[in-house]
Parts: structure tokens; sequence; C-alpha cells
């Protein structure tokens, strides 16, 4: 393979070459625990002379499949990233995300690129504390910022993907000092197109669209979803199945995916939207949905994870006034535990496929 090894990399504050590599990752594979084992695997594969890397999908719109990433795309992904966040060689990045994900590895690739220090710690919900230095740059999922709050101040930017971030997770962070910015985009793009700055300077005056990285723009088809047009990556457009709201060429408002839109009497309803605006009142994991419904087409309902009583839930909610009428969850399902995908998603339709819902 081509040395895209920069020679400032350091992993744990060592350096190493793009040879060394070779041995670390055979050390990992040997003698790791389960997750560095994947990040051996990994690595092995990066220094290969192969030109593409398998990459499973994350199964959560649809079945996972393997498509093949090529290496220089990869290292094109990783320098806009670079270049947008304005993330130079020495700055301290932190990996705690699985391998195995293509926001694991883009990491990996992002730090050895960029020449960057990394340092890497075991996948966890609560990965940050036990940091003994500040770190310039993460990544996370909702959750794990949701239960690292308390140390999110050793973060300087911090880039939240994998899931959409609530509109009660964004109102927490407004109190912190670190540069917050939320991520789009899936495997086929090789991690994130656009961001979204929910806090710092660059939040400023921003009205909640995502932006495109260096060099990104967009369009959309005839039934509104995102089209990606982005040269470094791919040489035709990449269509999404997400509905957005173009506002200008370069950036959007993400509205939820197509084929979660829920048409009940006709009138359309987005589900991820509508989620936001209960996240902060609901304290279990939960989603809408559409079930089949002989008089609407579809009826919109809502699924929580664990017990509880759906009239004590509806009734709560409706006293706050935070939909529209036509926007409330016809009925309530109690699920005890949501399916998920291999990549920890919650797998919305083999939940409602175990309760029989659709």
């Amino acid at each position: 393979m081509k040395d895209y090894h920069h020679r400032a990399f350091r992993l744990n504050n060592i350096e190493y070459s793009f040879e060394d590599l070779k041995e670390v990752a055979y050390s990992l594979v040997k003698e790791g625990e389960p997750f560095e084992r994947e990040i051996g695997d990994f690595l092995l594969d990066w220094v290969s002379d192969r030109p593409q890397i398998a990459q499973q999908t994350s199964g959560s719109t649809g079945p996972p499949k393997t498509i093949m990433l090529e290496k220089e795309k990869m290292v094109a992904s990783a320098k806009a990233t670079g270049a947008y966040f304005g993330m130079g060689p020495g700055t301290r990045a932190l990996l705690c995300l699985p391998a195995h994900t293509v926001a694991g590895k883009m990491m990996w690739v992002r730090a050895m690129v960029l020449g960057w220090s990394l340092y890497y710690v075991k996948p966890s919900l609560n990965p940050l504390k036990d940091l003994e230095k500040p770190i310039d740059f993460t990544a996370l999922t909702p959750a794990q910022v949701s239960s690292s709050l308390a140390f999110l101040p050793k973060v300087g930017t911090l880039i939240i993907g994998g899931a959409p971030v609530s509109a009660a997770l964004l109102k927490t962070l407004q109190d912190f000092s670190a540069e917050v910015f939320e991520t789009y985009g899936m495997t086929e793009t090789i991690t994130h197109v656009a961001v979204k700055p929910i806090t710092g300077h660059k939040a400023e005056g921003h009205e909640g669209y995502f932006e495109g990285l260096p060099e990104v723009h967009f369009a959309v088809d005839k039934r509104g979803c995102l089209i990606v047009n982005a040269p470094y990556l791919s040489e035709v457009p990449i269509v999404t199945n997400d509905l957005v709201e173009l506002l200008s060429e370069t950036t959007f408002r993400w509205l939820g995916r197509a084929d979660r839109v829920v048409n009940s009497g006709g009138v359309k309803i987005f589900p991820e939207t509508l989620e936001s605006k209960l996240s902060s009142h609901i304290k279990n994991r939960f989603f809408l949905a559409g079930i089949p419904d002989p008089e609407l087409g579809e009826r919109l309902v809502m699924v929580v994870e664990g017990q509880g009583e759906a009239a004590e839930i509806l009734d709560g909610l409706k006293g706050k006034k935070l939909l529209e009428k036509h926007q409330w969850p016809k009925a309530v399902y109690f699920s005890a535990k949501f399916a998920q995908t291999g990549s920890g998603k919650v797998d919305r339709i083999g939940t409602l496929k175990a309760l029989d819902l659709g």
C-alpha cells in the first residue's frame, strides 16, 4: 500500500513508523483484549497491499451488507475532516469507538494521515472518565455523551454521530465550553460529509442546519431526499434515503428517513423530528413509527423500552403541548428490550416485528 503515514503520528505518545504498525497489529491480535484485536485486524488490513477494506454497513436502515472502501478515499475523507476542523499535526485525539465500525477505523486513519497523537481506550458508555490529560478531538455517540457530561471539560472539539442528537441533549450541551458538532454521514460516505455546529464560535448565529465539508455539495431528488456530491469520495453522486430541507448547495436541515415517514390520513409525519421534541420528557428509550390502519392507511404509535402505563405517558406529554394535534401517537406499546443492530443501534423494524406491530 502507498505510505500515507505522517511522520508526526504518535500512538499513546510513542512514535511508530508505517512498518512498526505491523508489529503493533500482530501484538494486538495475539495478546489484546477483544476490542484491541479488532484494532489489530484493521491495522493489518491498512498496511497490506490491498487497495480496499471491507466494511459492513450498520444495518440501521436495512439488512447489513458488506461494501468495499477504497483506502485512497478514506485518506481523502480524513484530510477533509482535518481541513474543516483545523486539526493538524500534534492534535491529541481519543479513540473510544469500536474498530469494526467505519467511525472507529476513520479515527485511526485521521491520526495516521494527519499526524495526530492518538490514544485509545476500551469502548464504553463513559470513555472519558480515566483521561489523565485534556484532548483536542474525539468522536462519541449520543449515549456516550449523555454518560460523560461530567468529563466533557477535558475535550476541546467533540463530534457526535451514530444517531441524532436529541433536543434534551442539545440543550444540556449549551453549558459546556467544548466545540461540539453533530455529524451527518454513513458508511457509504466514509463517515461524515456534513456537520452541524452545536456549541462554540461556529455555532454563533447558526440556525441548526448541516453544512458540508470542503468540496461537498448537495442536491435533492424527486422524493426530497439528499444527494451528496463529494468528488473525493465518489465519481458519481451518492443518493441517500434522507429527507431534507435544502437551504443551499452546501447546507440542509435533516427531516428524517424516507422509509420512516408516516402517511396518516394523507398527512406526512416525520417520526425523528417528533422524537427530538419528546426526548427530554421520556426517561426510557423510545421511538415513533407507523403501523397499518384500515382507515388512516397508517397510524402513528410510540414504542417504549421497559414497562409503564400508556395513558400516563400520553396524558403527561399532552399536558406539555409539545406537538400538534395530528402529531400525537395513537397508542403506546412497551418492549422489554429493544432489538439492536450489530453496531448497537435500535433496530426499529425488528422491535416492531417482535411486538407483531408491522
